[in-house]
């Protein structure tokens, strides 16, 4: 640079520091005028037209330097920079990368090059390029910062969380970012946390809608109901046409038992999203536990036009048809249940027993002795009894009698109080013309249910036959017999006279007597009497699976409580005793599933909701445990246990 050159670049130097930047250029003109290959005076030119804003005649002047220099990695920078700004970013990321290659041990560089790829929304490239520049310089807050914003559109919210956490613990004071800390949060399944940042985001920016949303989902899952509702209010309040959360809200308010009005949600979400089958399966449940059987199916059918492949909704459509003593479309969709889940217990016993509501009884035979291999149930036990007598009396009608014999045979040997099969055998055994097994047979019916006037009368009808070697047609003839009833599970029943009603009265209340004797074995004995008469009496039942679970015979106490609420599903002290009783067995997770149901036939049965808590403080899951002994504390009237519960929420909170 000649003296006249460098005096003209120092006086420039001076105009700019005295930011008379027009001044500044005139000079640095005249100088290139005089020394056209200088490249320091086309880089001050550049950096003042940039100053200026006149970008392009900026990039004119950088051009001419990186002529003059190709190798400046820093004029690419500067280049990409004015690139930047412009919004031209496939250009300022050319001339970036272009920096990066020339000088790799620069490292700043790749802060430029991630916010560049961050704003042309290159996300997984964005990420690589922010841990790059983060290995060297890990304080940077505004490349974490991005770096989280980047994991979480990515949906790698576990990684957004882990860099937020970084900024937050850092410096509590002033991060800035709640909104996305907590929605990352609520992502991750960390409810409890996601609603503690996600309150102080609302209370920041009480108009952020996503914030309101993610906060409504952390408290529905949480089971804060009803916080959850008002979160949803505040949404809907914002954006009256958001129907793509309408599900979420749907849902909750099905939770909540409001089923009308989640039936309206479901409605509107599933006008909006005609094909999202998760909005008809739904409703269908909702229907189904309004009792409204017929819309349920309707739903269950939609949600299946939609997904084909769903066997819930298939198990559910069949219960929805076995309800409706539709029992061939029921059979239908266990079939297809059992085709995707061959050993699905529950679908082959529903399946039994509508085989032998339609009395198809081989095939339902055939059944509950498959079920009953894997595992004892006592219904389904007591059902097949009812089927194989039901098929004597069959192969009996069609005056097959040897076969009939089998059946009744069989059925005897399952149940030996069973005086209808010892009936059914009497008559086998007459049409085989074996007389005497015919009049033993009708003599141990007889003396199993003296007052079944039907085997006296048939018995003396048989005897005085026989004395009198004349052929007889039996008084009553076979369309006597005592009638049989199907349930609604496909249970069959034999009616009871007054008579009969009156003596299990009688066995009852004996057997309470005993129990008040503490005389267990007696009094089970008694009240196992009483349910010879009427088997379905689940007070009954659950009265000898209580003196089962004083004896600490938890095991067979649970036989007889499922038993109760087979007879009554929505039998909540049933559900309940089998939840103590599992939890006595340090069975907690279908412990929780009992008291939950009981929860859910009666919301304010105090006690499943102590008895959850206890079970989720057992299993050291405090938030939830928290939640039911507060959920106690609302349902209790017992005085005497809420100091005690109060201590635990204390202690629980610390």
């Amino acid at each position: 640079m000649t003296p006249q050159v460098n005096a003209l670049y120092q006086q420039a130097c001076s105009a700019e520091y005295q930011n008379n930047l027009p001044d500044a250029i005139e000079k640095l003109k005249q100088a290139i005028a005089l020394a056209g290959n200088d490249s320091m005076l086309y880089t001050k030119l550049a950096g003042i037209y940039s100053d200026l804003g006149e970008y392009d005649l900026a990039l004119q002047a950088y051009s001419k330097v990186l002529e003059l220099k190709p190798d400046d990695a820093f004029v690419y920078i500067s280049v990409g920079s004015i690139y930047e700004t412009q919004g031209k970013y496939q250009e300022a990321l050319a001339a970036y990368n272009k920096s990066i290659q020339i000088f790799p041990e620069y490292k700043y560089n790749f802060l430029n090059i991630a916010n560049v790829q961050y704003k042309m929304q290159d996300y997984k490239s964005a990420v690589k390029s922010y841990s790059k520049f983060l290995e060297i310089y890990p304080q940077h807050k505004e490349a974490r910062e991005n770096l989280a914003s980047a994991y979480l559109v990515l949906d790698m919210p576990e990684k957004a969380v882990k860099e937020y956490t970084t900024l937050y613990n850092k410096n509590t004071s002033t991060f800035k970012d709640y909104a996305n800390y907590g929605i990352a949060l609520v992502k991750t399944g960390d409810y409890s946390k996601g609603s503690e940042i996600l309150e102080k985001a609302v209370e920041l920016d009480p108009e952020n809608t996503s914030c309101h949303i993610s906060l409504a989902l952390a408290y529905q899952e949480l089971g804060n109901n009803d916080l959850a509702l008002e979160q949803y209010g505040v949404v809907f309040k914002q954006l009256p046409n958001l129907h793509s959360i309408r599900l979420d809200y749907a849902n909750l308010l099905a939770d909540m038992k409001k089923n009308p009005e989640a039936v309206e949600q479901y409605k509107i979400y599933a006008q909006n999203y005609p094909n999202d089958a998760r909005a008809y399966k739904n409703m269908a449940i909702v229907y189904k536990r309004m009792n409204d059987v017929d819309s349920a199916i309707t739903n269950f059918e939609k949600s299946l036009t939609l997904k084909s492949d769903d066997i819930d909704v298939k198990k559910d459509l069949a219960e929805c048809y076995h309800a409706k003593k539709d029992y061939i479309s029921a059979l239908k969709y266990y079939d297809e249940v059992l085709k995707v889940k061959p050993d699905d217990i529950e679908a082959k016993t529903n399946k039994a027993f509508a085989l032998h509501a339609l009395d198809q009884y081989d095939e339902a035979i055939a059944l509950y002795e498959e079920v009953l291999g894997v595992k004892d149930n006592p219904t389904v036990s007591a059902n097949l009894t009812k089927a194989i007598v039901a098929q004597g009396f069959v192969s009996l009608n069609a005056k097959n009698y040897s076969k009939a014999s089998e059946y009744f045979q069989k059925a005897v040997a399952r149940d030996s109080a069973d005086d209808y099969a010892y009936y059914g055998l009497a008559k086998a055994y007459r049409g085989l013309e074996l007389n005497e097994k015919a009049a033993e047979m009708y003599e141990k019916a007889i003396a199993l249910n003296p007052e079944k006037a039907l085997y006296s009368s048939e018995y003396g009808d048989f005897i005085s036959a026989l004395y009198s070697q004349q052929p007889v047609v039996s008084a009553t003839g076979d369309d006597d017999l005592p009638e049989i009833a199907l349930n609604s599970d496909g249970d069959i029943q034999q009616q009871q006279k007054p008579a009969d009603m009156s003596k299990n009265k009688d066995l009852i209340a004996l057997g309470d007597e005993n129990y008040r004797k503490k005389d267990f074995d007696l009094a089970i004995q008694n009240y196992q009497e009483a349910l010879t008469i009427n088997p379905g009496d689940e007070v009954t039942l659950l009265k000898i699976g209580n003196i089962y679970g004083m004896k600490n015979d938890n095991k067979t106490a649970a036989e007889f409580y499922k038993r109760a609420i087979v007879v009554k599903p929505d039998y909540a002290d049933g559900w309940f005793n089998l939840g103590l009783a599992y939890a006595n067995e340090k069975n907690y997770s279908e412990a929780k599933n009992s008291f939950s149901k009981v929860i859910e036939i009666n919301p304010q049965y105090a006690y499943a909701y102590y008895a959850l808590a206890i079970a989720y403080e057992t299993e050291n899951n405090k938030p939830e445990a928290l939640k039911y002994y507060k959920l106690f504390l609302q349902y209790n009237k017992d005085a005497d246990n809420v100091a005690q519960v109060q201590e635990k929420i204390r202690s629980l909170e610390k």
